[in-house]
């Protein structure tokens, strides 16, 4: 650290992914990092929902993460909670699975329904 305004920034990235952990009325973005989701990828999924989200500025999405989901054959796991919707469950998924989910699901509202997991059980 060479200044205060790196200090700053630090601060500030900080600040934006705890405010990011916030449950509310919110939208809810679980992620399954029990050993198997985290052993199958979950941690780079994880990042790529809170740099998507950061980077498009979304505030009413918060990011969260849970133990095993249950089905670790499937893992990494992702649950989308909307307001006033069904719980939607992506299974297998990847950074670039999480940037396309990001900006179909939560920004344009619409399932990304490949990636689910009644995709995967066909």
């Amino acid at each position: 650290m060479k200044s205060l305004a790196e200090l700053q920034a630090i601060r500030n990235k900080t600040i934006n992914n705890v405010v990011m952990r916030k449950e509310g009325d919110n939208i809810r973005i679980v992620i399954g990092m029990a050993t198997c989701g985290i052993a199958a990828g979950a941690r780079p999924v994880m990042n790529a929902f809170m740099e998507e989200i950061s980077k498009r500025g979304l505030g009413n999405v918060a990011v969260t993460q849970t133990g095993c989901i249950g089905v670790c054959r499937l893992e990494p796991i992702v649950e989308v909670y909307m307001p006033g919707e069904e719980k939607v469950t992506y299974v297998k998924m990847d950074a670039k699975k999480a940037v396309e989910v990001v900006a179909e699901h939560i920004v344009n509202g619409r399932a990304v329904n490949q990636y689910t997991i009644g995709a995967a059980e066909k």
